[in-house]
């Protein structure tokens, strides 16, 4: 069985969520981390929301979140978040972040975003999410019970339905995943299973997230028997560069938390304003749709986004990163404004977990953007998605470690059948169906819907569906071909929900239901 690995606790996702979990089980247990590629908190610019000044209070930002979500969060998961942070934020400094100290050197520098009552984000610069990166990947790397196994492609979760005596009881033993260097379907097998695997951002056309969040974990739980909730909820950066040349490049919202204005760049007008009182400081779903409303109305490609008023020092000083990426695509933002359209960011739906990650089904926890905790409501404050990481990658590691006696070690599992397939012919088929998927989630599925359009969506998954469930059947799987199949069944769930849901509340905005309904209801599917 060269192809079988056993481990004590196996975890997909090499993200924030999936490390802070292994280095917490790693005192105990063999834990395996299978990485597919790059994630998406090394992609985060912003940093992570506490309360850590004099002045704030966990109730507020309790409060914040609460109203970002539109009632639709879970309280008492907010409070054990929002509590939990400060702690949080000291294990990673002590594992070697370099947040930024305040100008008198007493603490460190915190900046506002949009959303948030008070200055409460500790970051490294524009770039929070790549240190903590760092940080916990140096960390698992010097630990000798995590073994870190990169181009692994999670298939599909192993359950009773794939021991070698059937049984149907819903239990997760582990997952199939393909080695790409090998090509090679291996079994990895353990008491407990950590889904880490990030969000479905690439379902859409324009998204800021990296090319392999393709709701892998999401399409994994369901399809094993889990339920999914709040998958219509689908949050959309107001800013990202607008560049033919460079996709996915974010404009962080601290550019507007210090001082960016929105402007429509054939005018000058400062169009905010007239959408919100916070204006700029708005919640991202109100900015967002803002724009989206100016670009539609006049035919634009872009607004602009300026801070070339505040003094150049400044910007630089606050903005490192971003101010010479900008300066080599010939763009100077002391100077002049950033062509800027929204794009989708972050999945606040997922699969439904409780305050310890655990999933409907037993042995199979997750954490992180691959879950509906209750923490994000129907849109998420922002920086509270790397805290909700942290949170609940730790909550999950201390569950299984508080109940390791009780979980039952796995039994014999059946190796990856492959004798009923060939290797594929037609790859251009897999190229064409990603191309025509992520373009009618943008055009059907975006930041302003109607019924119709969900419709037309809803029809077009299903012609899909047909065809690449009868090219999955016939071919050996690929990674290409693992990620078409789920980024399809996450188009699924995020128009079936979408259609269930008859108001606009949040982040899901629809024209046939302008109102807020007077009862939040979280969206569940069971499968």
């Amino acid at each position: 069985m060269a192809n079988h690995h056993a481990y004590d606790v196996v975890i997909i996702g090499a993200g924030a969520a999936g490390l802070t979990a292994a280095l917490n089980l790693a005192e105990r247990f063999k834990v395996a981390v299978l990485l597919k590629g790059e994630g998406a908190t090394g992609w985060a610019q912003g940093g992570i929301a506490a309360v850590l000044e004099p002045g704030d209070s966990f109730e507020a930002h309790i409060e914040d979140t609460m109203v970002a979500g539109a009632g639709l969060n879970d309280r008492e998961t907010v409070e054990f978040v929002v509590e939990s942070a400060p702690a949080a934020i000291n294990r990673l400094a002590e594992l070697g972040v370099p947040f930024n100290i305040d100008d008198d050197g007493e603490g460190w520098h915190l900046t506002r975003e949009g959303g948030h009552s008070a200055r409460r984000i500790v970051h490294v610069n524009d770039a929070t999410g790549w240190a903590i990166q760092q940080a916990l990947e140096k960390a698992a790397a010097a630990n000798p019970n995590i073994n870190v196994l990169a181009d692994r492609v999670a298939i599909d979760l192993v359950t009773g339905r794939h021991g070698q005596r059937y049984s149907g009881d819903g239990h997760v033993w582990g997952v199939y995943a393909l080695n790409k260097a090998s090509g090679k379907v291996e079994t990895f097998t353990a008491r407990a299973t950590i889904l880490a695997t990030g969000g479905a951002g690439r379902v859409y056309l324009f998204s800021t997230a990296p090319r392999g969040a393709t709701g892998d974990g999401i399409a994994m739980a369901w399809r094993a028997g889990c339920r999914v909730s709040n998958m219509e909820f689908m949050q959309f950066h107001p800013t990202c560069l607008y560049n033919l040349e460079v996709k996915n490049f974010l404009i962080t919202e601290a550019v507007r938390g210090e001082g960016g204005r929105l402007i429509h760049p054939e005018t000058g007008h400062r169009f905010m304003p007239d959408y919100d009182e916070r204006a700029e400081l708005a919640p991202r779903d109100v900015v967002a749709r803002a724009i989206d409303s100016e670009i539609k109305r006049d035919g634009l490609d872009y607004v602009h986004l300026d801070i070339s008023h505040m003094p150049a020092e400044f910007v630089k000083g606050h903005f490192p990163n971003i101010y010479e990426k900008l300066l080599g695509l010939g763009i100077d933002m002391t100077a002049e404004p950033i062509p800027v359209v929204p794009a989708q960011h972050y999945t606040c739906g997922g699969i439904v977990v409780d305050r310890d990650g655990r999933t409907d089904l037993p042995g199979l926890y997750a954490a992180g953007e691959c879950t509906q905790s209750g923490l994000h409501g129907a849109n998420r404050l922002a920086s509270n998605s790397l805290l909700e990481c942290l949170v609940f990658g730790e909550a999950a590691a201390n569950h299984i470690a508080a109940e390791w006696e009780a979980l039952p070690a796995p039994p014999s599992i059946r190796p990856w059948d492959e004798s009923r397939v060939t290797d594929s012919d037609e790859e251009v088929v897999i190229q064409q169906n990603w191309t025509e998927i992520r373009r009618f989630m943008w055009n059907y599925v975006g930041i302003v819907r109607t019924t119709k359009r969900l419709e037309r969506a809803a029809h077009r998954i299903n012609l899909l569906t047909n065809e690449v469930e009868d090219y999955y059947g016939h071919f050996r799987v690929t990674a290409d071909l693992v990620e078409l199949r789920n980024l399809l069944q996450s188009a699924d769930l995020i128009v079936r929900s979408a259609l269930k849901r008859k108001e606009s509340r949040g982040l899901h905005y629809t024209l046939d239901y302008p109102k807020t309904l007077a009862k939040a209801v979280d969206t569940v599917l069971a499968p």
